[in-house]
């Protein structure tokens, strides 16, 4: 991990945090991928985002999901798009 090179975090600090992770359940999105061509360019365009950013954008639209960002482009396009934002 470039924070262990870097000296800023122990090879402990890094496991455990990466257990820690784990311990959330993340649940990884396929279809997101199967996206990207379609619909996730499509936001971007329309709402001035990066493709990074409308991917985000493009979930929690598909999935009834808030939206947890502190970028105000993304927050303005969720708002635009009617996804709930959580507060910061």
């Amino acid at each position: 991990m470039a924070a262990e090179r870097r000296k800023r975090l122990k090879a402990a600090e890094a496991t455990r945090f990466l257990s820690l992770l784990r311990g959330l359940g993340f649940q990884v999105d396929l279809r997101t991928a199967n996206e990207a061509f379609g619909e996730t360019i499509a936001l971007a365009r329309r709402y001035a985002l990066s493709v990074y950013d409308a991917a985000y954008l493009e979930l929690a639209i598909r999935e009834d999901l808030p939206l947890a960002t502190l970028d105000d482009p993304l927050r303005k396009a969720g708002r635009k798009a009617g996804v709930r934002l959580l507060r910061t």
